[in-house]
């Protein structure tokens, strides 16, 4: 069997170790293994090479992508849709394995409907995708905002200073929940849970009158804050998403809190720093595992499926299923929020 494994959508730590995974569990199967570059993009242009053993021998480690990768959605086009088909015939590929986030599996979704055998791998260092309790890439990316916050600390603590630090979060606050809660945050802001700029400000203020000279605020970059003005004239991507960096959320609450209190404010971009560099052991082991249940799933004849983590073991799902709705924060972390880090008064 000859299978195709792409990376699609924004970088994350762990895609090589998936990558890895696929091409060693294949090759141990007797399969060949082509790698697509730069993910749908790649397809349609039919950029492609062969992967032996030897290509991911030293991988295990390195952030990004060996493959490169786009937001590209071939759907939008119809001369696009008809090349991707073309071009899983034109390179002989049997299967394929997309590596990506809800966007990628979308259009995994398509060409499976479209009599290509597909199967996904779960990736988003959002962790938003349903029927899965994990994504690659989410535990480098909270441990980025958690490292980021003990160092901000110090030197808010210097400064007697509130440091509003932006983390990623498309449409959920699963980063800057858990990255928030695990560096001790303050005031912790997700589009989960509603707030006010006022309330904002009454939560910096009682926490300086209570002798609190470090403040620490992490907001999610998709958070709205009723009464804030955030940047809204911003570019959108090829599956239609903001650019939700331009919205510049932290820099205009770091600025509002330090005009209603006068107390100095500060604001950390965390960005792609959140993608980069090398992933952590909990990202590596479940991108190898994943990256192995794809394979055999490919072998026993499987599409339309992905492999994802369930309870600590893993499951098969539907890429509809996976790709149906946006996993939000639970009750319980949304609670835990409200009682650490809110802005509101716990009794």
């Amino acid at each position: 069997m000859r299978i195709g494994v792409l990376t699609g959508g924004g970088d994350a730590p762990g895609l090589n170790p998936a990558i890895r995974a696929v091409v060693l569990r294949a090759t141990q199967l007797g399969h060949e293994v082509v790698g697509i570059a730069d993910g749908w993009a790649g397809l349609i242009d039919g950029r492609a090479r062969p992967l032996v053993e030897k290509d991911v021998a030293h991988i295990l480690d390195l952030g990004g992508t060996i493959l490169g990768t786009s937001r590209t959605d071939p759907r939008k086009d119809e001369r696009h849709q008809r090349a991707c088909i073309e071009q899983v015939g034109k390179l002989g590929l049997d299967a394929l394995v997309a590596i990506g986030g809800n966007d990628t599996l979308g259009v995994a979704q398509w060409l499976h409907g479209r009599g290509v055998r597909i199967v996904g791998v779960p990736k988003t260092v959002d962790n938003d995708l349903s029927a899965t309790d994990y994504c690659i890439g989410f535990d480098t990316a909270v441990s980025v905002v958690t490292e980021a916050l003990d160092r901000l600390r110090t030197t808010a603590s210097s400064h007697h200073r509130a440091m509003v630090v932006e983390a990623m979060g498309r449409d959920t606050g699963w980063v800057a929940a858990v990255g928030g809660l695990a560096g001790g945050a303050d005031i912790i802001l997700v589009p989960e849970i509603p707030v006010t700029a006022e309330e904002v400000v009454e939560a910096v203020r009682h926490l300086k009158e209570h002798g609190d000279d470090d403040i620490i605020v992490v907001v999610s970059e998709a958070v709205e804050i009723e009464g804030l003005d955030a940047q809204t004239s911003i570019e959108r991507d090829a599956f239609g998403h903001p650019r939700l960096d331009q919205r510049a959320i932290g820099a205009s609450l770091a600025r509002h809190i330090e005009e209603r209190t006068s107390i100095e404010s500060r604001v950390v971009v965390l960005g792609h720093l959140q993608r980069g560099g090398s992933p952590t052991t909990n990202d590596r082991f479940w991108a190898t595992r994943l990256g192995v249940s794809a394979v055999d799933l490919v072998t026993a004849g499987k599409s339309g499926v992905l492999p994802v983590a369930r309870g600590g073991k893993v499951a098969v799902v539907t890429l509809s299923e996976a790709v149906s709705t946006t996993r939000r924060l639970d009750p319980e972390l949304i609670e835990l929020i409200g009682r650490l880090a809110g802005t509101r008064p716990q009794h």
